[in-house]
């Protein structure tokens, strides 16, 4: 385990357990609870330039384009069917 995870959940651990009232004997809970959320973090974190971020906003904002084209001509469809009848 690298030292800044560690350090990271020893510290979020004892502020669960500070949180809870201080108990007695849950500290496996708390470090197990510590390091379920570290690693949700990680899961979630973005790289340190953001360059993951700004691809998957291009992304988004291509299916968005390419939704309202559809849109646009699916309406420009139905109008000329509705002129034709």
């Amino acid at each position: 385990m690298s030292r800044n995870r560690d350090d990271w959940v020893s510290q979020r651990a004892y502020a669960i357990w500070e949180e809870e009232g201080r108990p007695h004997g849950r500290g496996e809970s708390h470090w197990a609870q510590a390091l379920r959320e570290f690693e949700q973090l990680e899961a979630t974190k973005a790289s340190a330039d953001g360059s993951d971020l700004i691809e998957k906003l291009k992304a988004a904002g291509r299916l968005m384009r390419a939704y309202d084209e559809a849109e646009t001509q699916d309406i420009r469809r139905g109008r000329r069917k509705a002129a034709s009848r």
